[in-house]
């Protein structure tokens, strides 16, 4: 039987707030259309990285449960 994978709950970053900064710096100076056109991007990069369904699915739900 295998195993479904999940999405991490443990801090994968040892400088989080560096990871933090860097996604902040991103957008600074973009319009909001520019900042969520980025985002839509980066979260269909970072998707094809992850390259499994029942993980994306996991953090999709994830996402929208922390609104």
């Amino acid at each position: 039987m295998t195993q479904e994978p999940h999405l991490a709950a443990d801090m994968r970053f040892p400088d989080p707030d560096a990871a933090y900064r860097l996604i902040a710096q991103a957008h600074r100076d973009l319009t909001p259309d520019e900042s969520a056109a980025l985002n839509a991007r980066l979260v269909l990069i970072l998707a094809n990285q992850i390259g499994d369904i029942g993980v994306l699915r996991e953090a999709l739900a994830l996402a929208r449960a922390a609104r």
